[in-house]
């Protein structure tokens, strides 16, 4: 059932009118670290009130065999610990989007199931993790390979997925589980009433997606973490049994944005028509994107007056003027800051002032233009703009917004905390994690009046 936006805002009214206590549990603030967005990092000033740190991924096949395989992680345990308040809980997050073999393998027997959950085990316990989350968003199907591997080839996992839980939580004793859980209804391929049921008693934690609702399957453009969409994600697990109490709304510190074709108009946030995202294999299209709102995304250095011709394919603003323009074989210059010449490195994120040769609109650009000119979608509360000029559509969250999740979906109905990914994506000026921690603080205990 897809909610109006009336009977959505109706329902979060009923959720605060019902409300017949005040609750004084503090709201968990869960925050997610992930491996490539590390270059700069707050200290304790800004992630003052997090509960809960994620470090992002495990791969998931490391747990299959005996002996395991050896997790790195990218940052020192301890440093990451540093970076937060005595009380902060640090976890480690198992797979991604992408990321499913090992559990598709682990979780299909008895024995793989116990030896997985032993393995998981002991890795925290060497590494000194508190507490452990599941990154297994899509089991039963609609994954990143759903057009290599059919759905109809994954539905075991749809039976397998809670039993494998269950045998983590057993082996981890009283250390949390967390899982990751999409945030559109048909991406819940393995969480049907029964299965939902099992799976919200293994865990600890439920870190709902509730972004990336617009993603590159999509056909027409629309807000990808509006608040209407947020709280229908929410409805769609407290209808099949999802405590509240376990439910972390999920927050994006990232914009999206997708190509429109040539000669279209879009003077509205949802319902024009994109240029396909995704290729006939499921692939990338490189039509889509994200652009994280760091400092280097926000406020870029300027570009130097001169600028050397590299001499390792190394190029773009993190390299002190290094440009690949002009470069026989290989002139443009990616947004990781290498040369090159297929579409990976001449695309939309081309550095078009390091390249010679980008074929795709400046989305680095337009990202800037976007954030300047971004237009409130009040009815279905998101923030999102159309660059005519680079046919661009952009969607995403403001502080303005997320102030209005909290008011109207996580107060009403007192869910148990917030989650956003990523924190190192925030760092031009902190301000959504800021917003976050603050809005979670002033949460509870929370004042019902009578």
């Amino acid at each position: 059932m897809k909610f109006s936006n009336e009977i959505l805002r109706g329902l979060a009214v009923a959720g605060l009118a019902i409300t017949a206590a005040a609750s004084t549990t503090p709201l968990r603030k869960v925050v997610y670290i992930d491996q490539y967005h590390t270059a700069t990092l707050p200290g304790k000033d800004v992630t003052a009130g997090v509960t809960h740190a994620i470090m992002a991924f495990a791969n998931s096949s490391l747990f299959t065999t005996d002996p395991p395989g050896k997790y790195e992680p990218f940052m020192k345990v301890s440093d990451v610990r540093a970076m937060f308040g005595n009380d902060t809980k640090v976890g480690v997050a198992i797979g991604g989007w992408g990321d499913t073999a090992g559990f598709s393998k682990g979780a299909s027997t008895n024995e793989s199931r116990a030896l997985y959950a032993k393995n998981v085990k002991k890795m925290t316990d060497d590494l000194g993790f508190d507490f452990v989350d599941v990154d297994w968003e899509y089991p039963g199907g609609n994954g990143a390979d759903y057009k290599q591997i059919p759905n109809a080839n994954k539905t075991a996992e749809i039976t397998t997925f809670p039993l494998f839980l269950h045998a983590l939580k057993a082996a981890l004793g009283c250390k949390p589980l967390s899982i990751a859980v999409p945030g559109t209804k048909p991406d819940m391929v393995a969480y049907g009433t029964y299965q939902a049921k099992s799976i919200f008693a293994a865990v600890d934690m439920i870190n709902l997606m509730s972004y990336d609702l617009m993603m590159r399957r999509s056909n027409e453009t629309n807000h990808h973490t509006s608040v209407v969409g947020s709280l229908e994600a929410v409805y769609n697990y407290l209808d099949i049994g999802a405590p509240a109490s376990k439910i972390n709304l999920g927050f994006a510190f990232y914009a999206k944005y997708f190509e429109t074709p040539a000669n279209t108009t879009c003077d509205n946030p949802v319902g024009c028509r994109i240029v396909a995202a995704e290729n006939a294999d499921g692939s990338d299209a490189g039509t889509s994107g994200a652009m994280t709102f760091e400092a280097a995304n926000v406020s870029p250095a300027p570009v130097p007056a001169k600028l050397a011709m590299t001499t390792d394919g190394t190029c773009g603003a993190a390299t002190a003027g290094l440009t690949c323009a002009g470069h026989a074989e290989a002139p443009c210059c990616s947004q990781y800051g290498f040369c090159g010449n297929s579409t990976d490195f001449c695309g939309q994120m081309c550095q078009s002032a390091y390249s010679s040769g980008c074929t795709g609109p400046d989305a680095a650009k337009s990202f800037r233009t976007a954030l300047a000119g971004g237009r409130m979608d009040d009815d279905e509360g998101g923030m999102w703009f159309w660059d005519r000029e680079q046919r661009l559509f952009w969607t995403w969250d403001s502080v303005d917004l997320m102030r209005r999740k909290f008011r109207e979906i996580v107060t009403p109905l007192r869910l148990g905390g917030v989650m956003a990914w990523s924190l190192g994506e925030d760092s031009a000026e902190w301000d959504h994690i800021r917003a976050l921690t603050a809005l979670a603080a002033k949460d509870r205990p929370l004042y019902i009046p009578t």
